[in-house]
């Protein structure tokens, strides 16, 4: 059972990280941030980013700096998250 269970866990990990990273690659195409399918992406994983953004705006550095780190630090902890339960 429990296996079952870490197997879903790293199976949704891993689609999140597919989520984010295909976010990433829309950001950098204009004419497709608009369309249905960042539309998706954006409610599925904006949740995700939003507690990182939240962090980092306490931050007085990070309030200016133009690149948006929430996604990296997002993307790092998932993929801590995976490898924990994948050795556990």
């Amino acid at each position: 059972m429990t296996y079952l269970v870490r197997q879903l866990a790293i199976t949704v990990i891993t689609l999140l990280e597919y989520m984010l990273f295909f976010r990433a690659i829309l950001s950098w195409i204009p004419q497709m941030r608009d369309g249905k399918l960042a539309q998706v992406l954006y409610q599925m994983t904006e949740p995700l980013l939003l507690p990182f953004r939240s962090l980092l705006s306490r931050i007085p550095a990070m309030r200016t700096f133009p690149v948006d780190i929430s996604f990296l630090l997002a993307y790092i902890c998932l993929i801590v998250i995976e490898r924990f339960l994948y050795f556990y």
